[in-house]
């Protein structure tokens, strides 16, 4: 068995016997296994076992490495899970089922005229900047009430919210925070946690967490 494999296989055994013990609505959150900077050789074994969901951070890298596969089957789903140029969306909506990195309205415009023109809809994670850092992208949590009702209006699947946390070690609090703004807008979807802190994401109902190198192992 090829060592992401068996990573993986690791990695849900863990998630299972943990949401036992967890107080969560999440009964199985989906790992997406993060394929950046990953030639397509380390990603076949995981392609193989069945696995279908795959996070790339630049739509020009997921074009070259998934456009194949991607043609041959189909059920693959591929994640944005990096910032999205607004001169990329018509490239990236060719390519990608999700987008977790909705931060403006700039680029709510642009993927709702790009949707038209390809008459293909993905499914969209608002960014929120939970830790209002100025080096993050993101919504801030006091205009996301307003910035949903305009992507609602502009006919984009908005399906839940993602954030990247401050590294501060107070991570879990600012989860509690996600999981309870989600809630609020009655989002079914949540997408927060990577290698580090999955565990502390499906503890406060992430639905989809970015695993990359506990699966690949560190990117050389």
């Amino acid at each position: 068995m090829h060592k992401s494999v068996h990573n993986l296989i690791q990695i849900e055994k863990e998630i299972q016997s943990n949401i036992i013990n967890l107080d969560t609505t999440t009964k199985s959150p989906k790992i997406i296994a993060v394929s950046k900077t990953h030639p397509i050789a380390s990603i076949s074994p995981l392609i193989n076992h069945g696995h279908l969901d795959f996070g790339e951070n630049k739509v020009q890298e997921a074009i070259d490495k998934w456009s194949d596969i991607k043609n041959k089957k189909n059920s693959i789903k591929l994640h944005l899970i990096g910032r999205l140029q607004t001169n990329k969306v018509k490239y990236a909506l060719k390519i990608f089922d999700y987008i977790h990195s909705l931060d403006s309205e700039k680029l709510a415009n642009k993927i709702s005229d790009e949707q038209i023109k390809q008459g293909k809809k993905p499914k969209i994670f608002i960014q929120v900047n939970i830790g209002n850092e100025d080096q993050k992208s993101g919504i801030n949590k006091e205009r996301l009430d307003d910035f949903y009702k305009f992507c609602k209006n502009l006919n984009l699947d908005i399906i839940g919210t993602m954030c990247i946390p401050p590294n501060n070690g107070n991570t879990e609090k600012f989860f509690f925070e996600m999981s309870n703004i989600n809630q609020k807008l009655n989002f079914k979807e949540l997408s927060m946690g990577m290698s580090g802190d999955y565990l502390e994401a499906i503890k406060n109902s992430a639905t989809y967490v970015r695993v990359g190198s506990k699966i690949f192992g560190s990117r050389t």
